[in-house]
């Protein structure tokens, strides 16, 4: 009979809803274990969110001719992953969490075997949060062997440059690793079976995301049936049939939808059934339909944001210690990490028509901006919507530089209940990107001004 151990909370994964979980109930003077079955810092830091934009940011900086420098970028997130394992490590030893590497399942709802390389043991918690995170899905009729064809999470392991590369699924991790790939001098194939990119985003922001991967070099193929990937028979490249047709390619990356890592969890011991793809299904508070057993972060599936994911994490710790006054904001930012990179909050156009609220649309471009000509960003855009009768700010979207930090001033104001005047009346660093949002209020002031004119931005900006 195994040894057992009790805690008055374990959480099953290390990634950010597993941390912010385990740090919260300890500051609350609870007992807590985190067991991880893999790394810590989970898919986020090793395989997914972090690796990613490390590779991103390496991109913007490397020399495309320079094959040299294709190897230094994909080294570059070995570097960071291993520094933000060490942050991670102490914060959980700092706060007195125990954290155990091993394959956990569910024995009843309260225990747990652990096996490990040290052995098996067994651990029981008054409350177990499940954070175990997702994997890519690998779709039948597609035979990933890791060496030209790949997944999300392998095409980190990438060891040579490809001239080519298809990237088959135009979703958030397909849209961002296509342009990180373009940007390191690499033609790649974007494919697709729906007809526009990112379709649940503001279209105009999507139009000209549209535009400027067509200028860097991606090839979109939208709107065809993608059948068998498959390995050429030189085993040197890859064929992707495309409405019937089978083209070759160096390398393969395919981008299909996530899983829910529950598989291993022995979920019916615990009285939980596994829902569609594998995820968890919670009420408001992260409650399964166990009320001792929570489930948080892309377990439990949209929105699938680190940052989301940690205040769930955090949130669900404290409601099974009773502090249940805090409540998931309705409103957050959206980050997507695609070259140029987009971010919103709030409402954007499509919808506040569908709900006949009349809105005026104050843009700055960033061409407009000293500090976009700075940067040489000239093609970036910051658009806010504005009540047409109160002013306030109803939504921001952001494609161009810097646009997932520029994006918190506009949900700092948003959730503030401020618009047009708190822009036009406050001063702004010069230059910066910054700058847009006063510049875009003037814009919609504009408008305002000049009468009921909902729907539309014309006429110059004020002060230009």
């Amino acid at each position: 009979m195994p040894s057992r151990q009790r805690y008055d909370m374990v959480v099953l994964g290390s990634g950010p809803s597993g941390q912010r979980a385990a740090v919260q109930a300890a500051k609350l003077g609870k007992t807590v274990l985190v067991v991880e079955r893999d790394w810590i810092g989970g898919s986020c830091l090793n395989t997914g969110t972090i690796p990613s934009k490390t590779l991103r940011e390496a991109a913007l900086t490397s020399s495309p001719d320079n094959p040299a420098h294709f190897f230094e970028v994909m080294k570059r997130k070995f570097w960071v992953v291993d520094e933000e394992s060490k942050v991670i490590s102490g914060q959980l030893a700092r706060n007195n969490v125990v954290y155990q590497q091993g394959l956990a399942s569910f024995i009843s709802p309260h225990v747990l075997q652990v096996e490990s390389a040290m052995g098996v043991t067994e651990v029981e918690g008054e409350f177990i949060v499940i954070a175990t995170g997702t994997r890519p899905q690998r779709p039948e009729g597609i035979v990933f062997n890791d060496h030209t064809i790949f997944d999300s999470d392998t095409i980190l392991g990438l060891s040579r440059k490809p001239s080519t590369m298809a990237v088959v699924g135009a979703g958030v991790i397909g849209s961002e690793y296509a342009s990180i790939f373009a940007r390191m001098g690499i033609r790649v194939t974007l494919i697709d079976q729906r007809d526009r990119l990112l379709s649940w985003l503001d279209t105009e922001i999507t139009d000209l995301l549209q535009k400027q991967f067509i200028q860097s070099g991606i090839t979109l193929k939208l709107g065809v049936r993608t059948g068998a990937v498959r390995e050429a028979v030189a085993k040197k490249s890859a064929l992707v049939e495309i409405d019937g047709v089978s083209e070759p390619f160096d390398s393969v990356l395919v981008c299909m939808g996530r899983w829910g890592n529950t598989a291993e969890l022995n979920l019916p011991a615990a009285g939980l059934a596994v829902g569609e793809r594998g995820l968890v299904a919670v009420n408001e508070s992260y409650q399964t339909q166990v009320p001792t057993i929570y489930a948080v972060g892309d377990v439990i599936g949209s929105p699938g944001l680190a940052s989301a994911s940690s205040e769930q994490g955090r949130l669900a710790a404290a409601h099974a210690f009773g502090m249940r006054d805090g409540v998931f904001p309705e409103s957050f930012p959206y980050g997507i990490y695609t070259i140029p990179e987009i971010s919103s909050v709030g409402a954007q156009e499509e919808e506040l028509r569908s709900r006949n609220i009349s809105y005026v649309v104050g843009r700055a471009r960033y061409k407009e901006l000293a500090r976009g000509k700075i940067l040489g960003d000239e093609h970036g855009l910051l658009k806010l919507l504005f009540h047409a009768q109160t002013q306030k700010l109803l939504g921001v979207q952001v494609i161009g530089t810097g646009a997932t930090e520029l994006v918190h001033i506009g949900q700092a104001v948003f959730i503030l209940g401020a618009g047009i005047d708190f822009f036009i009346n406050n001063v702004f660093n010069y230059p910066t990107l910054a700058e847009a949002y006063k510049v875009a209020a003037y814009n919609a002031y504009n408008q305002v001004q000049n009468g009921p004119q909902a729907n539309k931005s014309v006429g110059p900006l004020a002060l230009r």
